[in-house]
């Protein structure tokens, strides 16, 4: 109130950005960061994960007003990208087998080539009420994607972080599909159920090949999710091996992402337990990226 009484306002000063500003400046603050292709590919997460403008609105709407926190939310974005931070964790979110899931610096961020071992999985088992676990789910990516493409499936997920589970129990919830979810560690997994599949994408990088990854990868994502001991880099594999060995029954079937450098190594462990049909597939690069066996 002023001295005669009289209410006195004062305009609050929003500085606003519409969306073909917010494409150019983060096409600037981005330039030497990445090749141009992969950053228009960041500036359409951006837009779609942060302000809901997909592809089309892009095209069509460039003179549409962002929310008030689009200018600060720009520069933040620019700010971290320039810090080799993965843009899946600035915006909160990764894109997995045609869905959303949530992820934060807990989980690893989901692979394209851990969707060919999803897909792998769906095309080779088409029955009904199957049992499946997940060891090391990480984000649920595997197990939630199995469980709504499956018919009937009962989904099961291990991790040894309640980080990770509660990132899970999210995207469970949010993609709308029951998994159950045990914190457990997958080098001393708990006793035995039945299942018909078993699948991990278990830590498989050696110490050794750390200094050559791109620092988004070695300086952000859990290292306890990455990495394995050089003296023993097929540690997790072992202990899953056992275990589905004892857990799948009768032509059950184990799938595993591995590391390309092991392939023949992992025929041998697979062989030694007594697995049947042991297949090491490619993936979409050539490279041999995935096990599989039946008990």
């Amino acid at each position: 109130m002023t001295k005669s009484g009289k209410k006195c306002t004062f305009a609050r000063k929003v500085k606003i950005m519409i969306l073909k500003q917010a494409i150019e400046q983060l096409k600037s603050g981005l330039a030497g960061v990445a090749e141009p292709a992969e950053v228009q590919a960041m500036i359409r997460v951006v837009c779609e994960d942060v302000f809901n403008y997909d592809q089309v609105d892009m095209a069509l709407r460039q003179d549409s007003e962002l929310p008030d926190f689009a200018p600060q939310r720009v520069e933040d974005i620019i700010a971290r990208l320039r810090r080799h931070e993965p843009l899946q964790y600035i915006v909160g979110s990764a894109r997995f087998h045609g869905h959303r899931f949530k992820v934060t610096p807990a989980v690893l961020i989901p692979r394209p080539e851990t969707e060919q071992l999803v897909d792998l999985i769906i095309d080779e088992n088409p029955g009904s009420d199957l049992r499946v676990l997940d060891m090391g789910t990480g984000s649920g990516c595997i197990a939630i994607s199995l469980a709504r493409a499956l018919k009937f499936a009962t989904v099961d997920a291990l991790d040894v972080s309640r980080d990770a589970l509660a990132v899970a129990r999210e995207n469970a919830a949010a993609l709308k599909v029951k998994v159950r979810l045990f914190e457990s560690d997958m080098l001393a997994p708990q006793p035995p159920a039945t299942y018909d599949i078993i699948v991990s994408n278990p830590p498989y990088i050696c110490w050794s090949e750390r200094e050559t990854m791109d620092s988004n990868v070695k300086d952000y994502e859990p290292s306890a999710a990455l990495f394995v001991p050089d003296n023993d880099p097929l540690m997790f594999y072992k202990a899953i091996a056992a275990y589905a060995a004892q857990s799948l029954g009768p032509g059950g079937r184990l799938y595993l992402e591995i590391n390309q450098r092991f392939a023949n190594e992992m025929r041998r462990l697979l062989d030694e337990n007594g697995f049947n049909d042991v297949r090491i597939i490619d993936d979409s690069y050539g490279k041999p990226r995935f096990a599989a066996a039946r008990t």
